[in-house]
């Protein structure tokens, strides 16, 4: 057997650890059973009914007594009477009875006293002490099984040694990030050919920091080194380093790094190395001095006064901001390679990759799944790509079509759908003609994104909604498509206070009022797009979320109402801008509400066709063929909205 194998072989290899327990477990019970016997033997009562021994005298006297049986060193007298009945006594010191039993005639025995050899009085006072280690020792080694073998392992390296048997991964199954596996890649040809950059004098890279978001393949990416390089990977998380015991984790650094000393040339992989690589000095007290002891170590491992020769060390995080200087300077992790959310054309070649495994059906295109699954990554895609093929086994398909991945997006954008969901006439009306608003204020907009479908089917918290289609990923944006946004959002709100007037609205725009103002707010503090506040920056935003995430910095009072009448501005002017397309449009808000009510699910084509007048050209189940306006529908009259003191309500900038 190999080294790998030897290191590989766990407890499915080296017998199975559920027999084992059950044998333990059935010694100890065993062991318990004769303990709880040998106690109940030796002071189990005689059998009979108890008499005294007066009584015991008079019946021997009146002959009612036929046998004995005297236990010497006891003083108990068992027998039984004329009449077979069973007695039991206790004699004193007296040497007539025995006389007086042969004159009457009772049939005498005797029982001599057992005298316990020494070996079985100490086994009998030494099994609860016994009996009680053994359990201690079982609870103990079962504590330690995860720490190493034995008692000592406690201080052993958690790394596992993952080997080609358990499937190999290259380059070819790592998609949507091409920049970073050309960084790698030379990392890759130093571990199959070092000589090649020795003659040159230089020297491979220590360690590569993998840098990205939650889900976009840096563990995937390290793999695919180790599997193109043909060589060894160990993989460890930061938090099997650290333990309450101060020294433990340093003990572990020091052992991981002998065990990849024996298979070098190899690859150390360490996920989640902010866990162990926090920057010190951060916290008082005991508290973090096993974690900075454990980060001491690793520091001097990885860059101390031995060469690790043919060690490569690769930790993945999502938090570099928090790490320690130390770990960052060259000849630690030399490089910080980024690993971020896949581009489009990122988003097809992973699509295409996890569905080599899944039976396609012909209306299936890659792209266009990609185009509305922006900001996925990775692992987003493949629970989208699982998802769909779950749904269409549920459905008794044998190929999962577009619909599966349309729903399958919609499931883990949103929910589940709740078709069981109780909604009255009245609440359903409104919802199609909230979402008819946003439709029509996306199909008016000339920056804004194409319509992929709109939906009333309640899903999650929402009621319905529009999903829009990116033609293509956007790393920035315009004034003119950040107004059309806010547009976008009011449709719903608008559309509700023209048909159903202004104490009819809804709750239903808080989402949309919040990414407003969100938006409104990021562009005047953050953006620099407000002519009255200027090209300054008073927001600090987190770059991950975007203007979500955009808090105000201290200002002057004034500076602070300058901006809220800023932020107000911008958004009753996206107010006005709805308000006037659904105006000047009322015919098609009512003809998409209407085809909504009719049939829960539009497309972005068929929209455009209700726009232009035109037929859906589709039937509802056991119904004729709907015309673009439903015939006898009592269409609601445009009320003009009113203010809370019926002052009409200003229509914007």
């Amino acid at each position: 057997m190999s080294d790998n194998d030897k290191q590989q072989q766990g407890p499915e290899n080296g017998g199975n650890p559920w027999m084992k327990s059950l044998l333990i477990w059935v010694g100890i019970l065993a062991a318990l059973a004769l303990f709880v016997t040998m106690f109940d033997n030796r002071n189990a009562p005689a059998t009979g009914d108890a008499i005294s021994y007066s009584q015991f005298i008079a019946k021997v006297n009146n002959g009612e007594v036929k046998s004995v049986n005297i236990a010497r060193g006891t003083g108990v007298v068992t027998g039984s009477f004329t009449n077979d009945s069973k007695f039991r006594t206790n004699a004193p010191e007296d040497p007539q009875m025995i006389r007086n039993l042969l004159d009457k005639n009772v049939q005498v025995t005797a029982r001599a006293e057992e005298t316990p050899s020494i070996w079985f009085y100490l086994l009998y006072q030494s099994l609860p002490f016994l009996l009680m280690l053994g359990i201690a020792f079982f609870v103990i080694r079962q504590m330690q099984k995860g720490s190493g073998s034995g008692a000592m392992g406690f201080g052993k390296s958690r790394a596992r040694l993952l080997t080609q048997k358990e499937g190999k991964v290259t380059f070819d199954d790592v998609a949507g990030i091409d920049e970073a596996r050309e960084e790698l890649q030379e990392i890759v040809e130093f571990l199959k050919d070092p000589t090649k950059f020795a003659r040159l004098g230089g020297k491979i890279p220590k360690g590569a920091l993998l840098v990205g978001s939650p889900g976009t393949g840096k563990t995937l990416l390290a793999r695919a080194i180790a599997g193109e390089a043909g060589v060894p990977f160990f993989t460890i998380s930061g938090s099997d380093f650290v333990e309450m015991f101060v020294g433990v984790g340093a003990s572990r650094v020091r052992d991981m790094f002998e065990q990849a000393k024996k298979s070098a040339p190899c690859i150390v992989f360490i996920d989640e190395i902010d866990a162990v690589g926090r920057s010190r000095g951060a916290g008082l007290g005991n508290q973090n001095d096993e974690r900075e002891q454990t980060l001491n170590q690793l520091l001097v491992e990885m860059d101390g006064f031995e060469a690790n020769e043919g060690i490569i060390i690769i930790a993945a995080t999502n938090r570099p901001d928090v790490l320690d200087p130390a770990l960052l300077r060259p000849g630690r992790f030399d490089r910080q390679v980024q690993v971020p959310r896949p581009d489009i054309e990122g988003r097809v070649k992973i699509l295409q990759v996890h569905m080599k495994k899944v039976p396609l059906a012909p209306d299936v295109e890659p792209r266009v799944i990609a185009r509305g699954t922006p900001g996925f990554s990775g692992a987003d895609l493949a629970n989208l790509v699982n998802e769909a093929a779950l749904l269409a086994a549920r459905r008794g398909k044998r190929l999962v079509a577009a619909q599966e991945f349309d729903d399958a997006r919609d499931k883990v954008l949103m929910g589940a759908e709740r078709r069981s969901m109780v909604m009255t006439d009245d609440e359903k009306r409104m919802t199609a003609y909230h979402e008819a608003g946003h439709a029509l204020v996306f199909a008016h907009e000339p920056t804004a994104d194409p319509i992929h479908k709109a939906t009333i089917i309640p899903r999650g918290f929402a009621l319905g909604m529009v999903q829009p289609l990116p033609e293509r990923d956007s790393y920035s944006y315009h004034r003119d498509k950040m107004h059309a946004d806010i547009a976008v959002a009011f449709g719903g709100r608008i559309a509700e206070e023209l048909i159903f007037g202004y104490d009819k609205v809804s709750s239903g725009a808080s989402n949309d009022i919040m990414q407003a103002t969100r938006l409104a707010r990021a562009m005047v503090t953050k953006w620099g797009l407000s002519d009255n506040v200027g090209p300054l920056d008073f927001s600090e935003s987190d770059e991950a979320y975007g203007y979500s995430m955009a808090r105000a910095k201290p200002m002057s009072d004034e500076t602070a109402r300058l901006i809220d009448s800023e932020v107000k501005a911008f958004v009753e002017r996206g107010l006005g801008r709805a308000r006037q397309l659904l105006t000047d449009h009322i015919d098609q808000l009512h003809t998409i509400a209407q085809a909504l009510l009719e049939f829960e699910t539009l497309t972005g084509e068929e929209i455009k066709r209700l726009i232009a007048g035109e037929d859906l050209g589709r039937e509802d189940p056991g119904t004729a063929a709907r015309p673009t306006a439903v015939a006898g529908t009592s269409i609601p009259k445009i009320r003009k909205p009113k203010g809370p003191f019926g002052q009409p309500t200003p229509q914007g900038a």
